[in-house]
């Protein structure tokens, strides 16, 4: 049921569009299926053979309730298949049946209300205590469901009605049975263990009433016990028909809606025929399930009713009606338990199997549907293309259409294109003719006929022709970035077209990939399509604000090799180059030649020079200082004098120094040139510049060629020697290391034992290898190598990848380990037994190059293999992951109030990131604006040598004056309104403006900086440092005054204008970088976080600083954290030691916290045998207690044993000597049998030893017992911290020698359950942040993801549940998993959803709150004065003056 309401978004439209505000969910009642029934279905025959198979009136089929044929008329409406609906028909049952979908909702009922009177099982004061809670008018549904739990939980602990005294016990499912309920009324009485109980008088009367049944069979008797009351449907409708109003209230349904007796089948509706087509075939049909199970469910009504009209035996009407239940549950739901036919058989489709999954109704056809308008064919690449254009093929412009309104201004166009026909592009392929619904079809007609009768106001439906604005989309669609707009060019051939650059937002390549595209219909779609998803406003990725458009691979390859310091070019050459980037129509100012004499000569570094400014028209004034891929920083070095060009310097647009490589023209890096651009020139500039440089670097690269062979890859004599030294080297070493092991010599590493220590070893060793000859490798090969100049420049491959073709392929990792043994003690039946060597372990010494022997090969392919399959099964994973972050992320947007909240306007962030800035605006690491190079371009291109350089005490003063204004909007206010100091921190002054302010102290304390510098510098030249406003004193001479002064100037000079403008480009960085109202921020932050979980590893372990010690990384940790797991794989507690420096300190917390167990501390445990008595000795190792720093004395040990409950053992029976503790085994607890022989005593006392000797080692003496142990983490600068791992921080944090506020664990729910909610949100942010630290996610979205999850005062999981409790929307609920069970629900509570979040929108088809649904237009009507006012009521004005007439009369 919908309610209609408000219009949609207001729009210039004649008919606005109505827009659904509710959907209400319920049941239908008895009256309200016959009600809507055409038709009574009590005919199993689905045809009429006598009639030339016609369906068969009163049958399933019965052309009443619609038709599936394109032929023929409904019966009902007189409608085709197109405009028919199709009509309910209903079946009259013989005997109600039970629904199964809403079975559990019956059993709960029926636990809460009394199987005799049928009131609910509560006292009085309870049942108005829970009516007083259920009736709160703030309550949602969340709160009555946990009140309805309440209400069942107290109902099933009653045992007897408190009305009238009927004896009550639990309500279950009988067995496997589906749909069979039974009572066991005295299950109370049977389970109870009193010994003195009696059984009530109902007991006894049920008892008596199998006595005549016991005479005459004697198995009744024996199972008289299991004998239980039957709730049949007929009875379970009766009990329901008398439960009052209130009661159902209590219920938790809304009794002038629904009452409990509805949901018990007595009619069932029989569906439209329109969605159960039958299929004709061969002369026959094959029905749909839905209509077979129909004819079955009459067949058995009809069998059941002439059963009960024929007196028929019980026996056989009970076996018809559960038979007849069946088929009626098999048709709701046909995946019961106990229901679905064994083996392969699919099995029948009912409504919830056409509902849920992934191609239901709900995610296949209602939340993702297939469209019109699109296109799908392979791509391929295009670098004449512009960065924001695609290539479309002619056939496809011909078949993909846009609907363009005929107007004075494009009348004479459209006629041309209707001319053309549908055969000719650019044409047209349909007219829809103005107030008509009429749609003519070019192919058909004269065309010229056409072209004439077209009117302003028609339609015509044209061809794609350039310049439109189409989407392009690769699947999987991981972030925002994987569908963006792009300009129609239409050209020949039969593949879409892209530039290269844009292969990144994709993650596209061209070994066969596909794309779709879709066009865009109205004029609003294609304006919203070219503002919020054109290539030029999606530079960078929301994800940190990284540059993600950028050159890539061959692009690369051209710049850097162009760019390289060798390169010189006459005139001629260098105004080619220049023109392969622009189009023949643009100026460009070719600049003054490097080399004047005795030839002009121009460098490869002016021809990016001109690609960033090609003339003066142009205002793109780059300024950069930026580290090349190759760049080493070499202390005292400055870093434009490397060696290697490694250093790009840009000042205004010109090079001074460094190359183009991955570093400065790739994406990833907020240092590079068209990042630059982007942040300070617009978007514009930076497509522009991009374009230029992939037309320049195809035709460039394609001159001069670039091309790899089988001499790129041939190593020299010298590296083959090289590298057999190193191999023979580090196997002898392994080999050394390999003896140690077996001599039993080998010093154990922390944490590990023997054999890990040495495998550690020998991988460390073996590692080296490769990455030695990769060095000697690159040493020996030429810098025109094209493998390298590849890895060099970033454009492909890495060293690694050179190394291994050249040099060594080196050691085969397969699950963070060597090769681990895959028959019996050896790898492969090549090696001896227990070989351990390199070889034997997975190290292949060959290279590609001179090719793998078999064994290693066979190696090769173990690793490669697993490769493989981790990668099909992260997708999956991580996929999932994607999906359920979206759904608890998606609704979330900003508003106008700043705050963050839900589409039920629930607050989840008072200040998005509690700064309001938005990720992809961030130039800095996480901060709007790159101070360094934003002072290094306002220096740049407000130099003026006639400038006067500022003393650093006016920096200072000039940078306050001009901050101030911005620091009075930003006065600090108590909540009272009182006016607090500006730097009052406290909690009481402490508001939204926060960040705001700490931006402007920002600014300051950068410029303080520079002052300083400066102040500094005049200090070590001798002139007054300049940092108050009296100089001072100095002994230089006017001369050197006037030289150290020049230098100044020189090194360290801040203008007026300078700083003047540094201050207004931060200032207008920090309010363009807000986030914008209505954005999807919830949205953004689950794409963030999930798209790069596709590329991390699935099972990844990482060493927590000491080996041994793994902690789990990856999807594996990241799905713990986002489920909010109670157990989670490698818990680990860090605890921060009072004294950090000694190791001794370390040693005596460890043993307090690790459980020390008495093996770990004892030298033996011996048995000696004597006439009288049997003793057992413990020999204590005071040695290694000593030594770990154990607190542990020989009481302890005693304690510890005697409180082993296993052992039994008196503290009588124990002795304790100087070395050792004796146990006395002879004597027991249990008083002597005199009976027993010897024989059996002696056997007794020898198990009692034997037990004793094998519980003793396992005794736990010290520690915490959820600690399973601890390590000593010792970092480089000699600080001790401990590693537990396991659970227990609240014994970690109250342990001596521990500084509990500051030990913390990586697990969220204890760290909620110990410190509370903040510190679980807190933990989040940072495991997070740990486990995705090289992906660079920004940290706002993970703090949207840690409130999220804990803004309810618990930490609720991302999952079906927690989202369940984050959300009200049945619809959103529905379409995310068990789409049933939500629908039932709802049903049953009468629930409403007031269609608000994402899900639900799109489920309705209407547009949502978020982005440009998050606002209406409020415009000027422009009436004058008296035309809008109140209006006259005719009758009562009448009224009025007549009544005023009689009272002058």
């Amino acid at each position: 049921m919908a309610t209609i309401t408000e219009s949609v978004k207001e729009q210039v439209v004649d008919t606005i569009p109505k827009r659904i505000k509710e959907l209400k969910f319920g049941i239908g009642s008895t009256q309200d299926i016959v009600k809507q029934g055409v038709v009574e279905v009590c005919d199993r025959e689905l045809y009429n053979l006598q009639e030339d198979r016609a369906p068969k009136e009163y049958g399933p089929l019965d052309t009443r309730m619609g038709i599936s044929m394109k032929t023929g008329c409904c019966e009902t409406c007189g409608e085709p298949l197109q405009t028919c609906n199709g009509h309910f028909g209903y079946i009259k049952l013989a005997l109600p049946a039970l629904h199964v979908g809403f079975l559990k909702m019956i059993i709960t009922v029926l636990q809460d209300i009394c199987k005799n009177c049928a009131r609910i099982l509560l006292t009085e004061n309870e049942r108005r205590s829970f009516l007083r809670d259920l009736r709160r008018p703030s309550n949602d549904n969340l709160k009555k469901t946990q009140i309805c739990k309440k209400i069942n939980d107290q109902c099933r602990k009653t045992t007897s009605c408190h009305v009238c005294g009927t004896v009550n016990g639990r309500v279950k499912r009988a067995g496997t049975h589906p749909l069979k309920i039974i009572h066991e009324q005295f299950s109370y009485f049977e389970n109870s263990k009193a010994l003195k109980k009696t059984a009530p008088a109902a007991k006894i009367a049920f008892d008596e009433s199998f006595k005549s049944a016991r005479k005459a069979n004697d198995l009744v008797d024996r199972n008289a016990k299991k004998a239980v009351d039957d709730l049949n449907p007929l009875r379970v409708l009766n009990l329901f028909k008398r439960i009052s109003a209130t009661d159902c209230e209590l219920l938790g349904m809304n009794p002038a809606e629904g009452r409990p007796e509805m949901f018990i089948w007595q009619y069932v509706p029989v569906s439209p025929v329109c969605i159960r087509p039958s299929v004709p075939q061969d002369g026959a049909t094959t029905e749909d399930d839905l209509t077979s199970k129909a004819s079955d469910i009459v067949n058995i009504n009809t069998m059941l009713r002439e059963g009960l009209a024929s007196g028929q035996p019980v026996a056989t009407i009970m076996e018809q009606w559960d038979f007849l239940q069946l088929q009626i549950a098999m048709n709701v739901n046909s995946d019961i338990p106990g229901v679905k036919p064994v083996g392969y058989h699919p099995g029948i489709r009912g409504f919830c199997q056409r509902l849920k999954g992934k191609q239901g109704r709900f995610r296949g056809n209602l939340s993702g549907k297939r469209v019109d308008f699109s296109g799908r064919t392979v791509i391929s690449p295009d670098p004449n293309l512009g960065i924001d254009e695609v290539a479309i093929p002619e056939l496809v412009a011909k078949n993909l259409t846009y609907p363009e309104k005929v107007s004075r201004y494009n009348i004479e166009k459209l006629r041309v294109c209707v001319q053309r026909g549908i055969n000719k592009w650019p044409g047209a392929n349909y007219i829809w003719k103005k107030d008509t619904e009429l749609k003519q079809y070019l192919k058909y007609g004269r065309p010229s006929k056409h072209a004439e009768d077209l009117k302003i106001g028609d339609i015509v439906e044209r061809h794609l022709e350039d310049g439109d604005v189409v989407l392009f989309n690769r699947q999987p669609s991981l972030h925002k970035l994987s569908i963006l707009s792009h300009y129609v060019k239409v050209r020949p051939h039969r593949t879409f077209r892209l530039n290269e650059c844009v292969c990144n937002p994709y993650n596209a390549d061209f070994d066969g990939d596909e794309m779709n595209l879709h066009v865009p219909q109205t004029e609003e779609a294609r304006t919203e399509a070219i503002e919020l998803m054109a290539v030029k406003h999606n530079l960078a990725t929301p994800k940190n604000g990284e540059p993600i458009i950028s050159a890539i691979q061959d692009f690369i390859t051209a710049a850097y090799l162009l760019s390289s310091k060798d390169n010189f070019y006459d005139r001629k050459t260098f105004t080619n180059i220049c023109i392969y980037m622009v189009h023949g129509n643009m100026q460009i100012d070719i600049p003054p030649p490097a080399i004047l004499k005795p030839v002009m000569l121009w460098t490869g570094k002016q021809v990016f020079n001109v690609l960033m400014h090609p003339n003066k028209d142009c205002e793109v004034l780059v300024n950069l200082d930026a580290a090349c891929r190759q760049y080493r920083n070499v202390p005292g070095q400055a870093p434009d004098l490397d060696q290697h060009d490694s250093w790009l310097c840009i000042r205004n647009s010109e090079i001074m120094c460094g190359v183009m490589d991955k570093s400065t023209i790739g994406s990833g890096k907020k240092d590079s040139v068209f990042y630059v651009i982007m942040r300070d020139y617009g978007p514009d500039a930076a497509v522009a510049a991009m374009n230029r440089l992939s037309k320049l670097s195809a035709r460039w690269l394609t001159n001069q060629g670039f091309s790899i062979g089988i001499g790129d890859v041939y190593p020299g004599e010298k590296l083959t020697n090289l590298k057999k030294l190193l191999v023979e080297g580090a196997y002898a070493e392994s080999d050394a290391v390999i003896e140690k092991f077996k001599d039993g010599k080998l010093d154990k590493a922390a944490g590990c034992n023997e054999e890990q220590t040495m495998e550690n070893s020998i991988s460390g060793i073996l590692s080296k290898v490769r990455q030695q000859a990769g060095e000697h490798c690159f040493a020996e090969l030429s810098r025109w190598n094209s493998p390298m100049i590849m890895a060099m420049c970033g454009s492909k491959g890495s060293n690694i990848n050179v190394s291994q073709m050249v040099a060594v392929v080196g050691q085969q990792i397969i699950g963070g380990s060597r090769v681990a043994d895959g028959f019996q003690d050896r790898s492969l039946p090549h090696f001896p037994k227990n070989a351990r060597q390199p070889p034997s372990k997975g190290f292949v010494r060959n290279s590609f190059f001179s090719g793998l022997s078999p064994s290693e090969f066979y190696f090769h392919a173990i690793s490669g293999r697993e490769g493989l399959v981790d990668t099909a099964v992260k997708t999956a994973e991580t996929g999932y992951m994607s999906r359920r972050l979206m759904k608890s992320l998606e609704d979330l947007s900003t508003k106008y109030d700043n705050t963050v909240r839900n589409s039920s306007s629930n607050i989840v962030q008072f200040q998005f990131g509690d700064d309001k800035l938005d990720p992809v605006d961030m130039e800095g690491k996480a901060r709007p604006v790159h101070f360094e190079r934003t002072f290094t371009h306002a220096e740049a291109t407000t130099w003026n040598n006639a400038d006067r350089p500022l003393l650093p005490w006016e920096i200072m003063s000039m940078c306050t004056e001009q901050l101030r204004s911005h620091r009075s909007d930003l006065a600090r206010t108590s909540l009272m309104g009182e006016e607090l100091e500006y730097l009052d921190r406290s909690l009481h002054g402490i508001d939204d403006k926060e960040s705001a302010r700490d931006f402007l102290q920002f600014i300051e304390d950068f410029a303080s900086r520079k002052a300083h510098e400066s102040a500094k510098l005049r200090k070590r030249l001798g002139v007054p440092e300049g940092l108050q406003k009296n100089l001072g004193q100095h002994s230089l001479t006017k001369a050197k005054m006037r030289e150290a002064k020049a230098y100044v100037e020189r090194a360290a000079k801040m203008s007026g204008p300078t700083l003047k403008a540094f201050i207004e480009a931060c200032l207008k960085k920090y309010h363009r970088a807000k986030v914008e109202p209505g954005s999807a921020v919830g949205a953004v932050a689950a794409q963030s976080i999930g798209e790069p979980g596709t590329q991390m590893t699935l099972k990844t372990f990482h060493f927590a600083g000491v080996a041994g010690m793994s902690i789990t990384q990856g999807v594996p940790r990241i799905k713990e954290i986002i489920n909010a797991s109670k157990v989670i794989s490698t818990p680990v507690i860090t605890c921060d030691l009072y004294s950090k420096h000694d190791i001794t300190a370390a040693r005596v917390v460890k043993g307090r916290i690790e459980q020390t167990f008495l093996r770990d501390i004892i030298y033996h445990i011996e048995s000696s045998w004597d006439a009288e008595t049997c003793r057992v000795s413990i020999g204590v190792d005071f040695d290694t207690i000593n030594r770990l720093q154990l607190d542990i004395t020989l009481g302890d040990i005693v304690e510890a044993i005697v409180k082993q409950k296993k052992l039994k053992i008196s503290p009588l029976n124990l002795r304790i000597y100087r070395h050792y503790i004796s146990i006395d085994c002879s004597s027991s607890d249990k008083p002597k049998r005199s009976t027993k022989s010897v024989v059996n005593e002696d056997t007794e006392v020898f198990l009692r030893v034997q037990n004793v000797k094998r519980i003793l080692p396992n005794i736990p003496i010290r520690g915490y017992p959820d600690a399973s142990r601890a390590i000593i983490q010792t970092d480089d600068k000699g600080k001790n911290a401990l590693l537990v791992e396991g659970y227990g921080l609240k014994a970690c944090m109250t342990t001596p020698g521990v500084n509990g506020i500051a030990t913390k664990t990586n697990s969220v729910m204890e760290m909620r359950d110990v410190l509370g909610i903040e510190a679980a949100r807190k933990t989040i942010i940072d495991e997070i942040s740990v486990v995705m630290g090289d992906m660079d996610i920004d940290p706002r979205h993970m703090q949207l993801l840690a409130d999220v999850m804990t803004y309810k005062g618990e930490v609720l999981g991302i999952t079906r549940f927690g989202l369940s409790k984050m959300r009200d929307s049945v619809l959103q609920l529905a379409s995310f998993e068990k789409t049933p069970d939500h629908l039932f629900e709802a049903a049953w509570h009468m629930k409403r959803d007031k269609i608000e979040g994402v899900s639900e929108c799109i489920i309705m088809g209407q547009s949502m709150s978020q982005g440009t649904g998050a606002f209406k237009v409020v415009r000027r009507l422009g009436f004058g004065e008296g035309v809008v006012g109140r209006k006259g009521c005719v009758f009562e004005d009448i009224y009025n003056e007549s009544r005023q007439k009689r009272r002058r009369a």
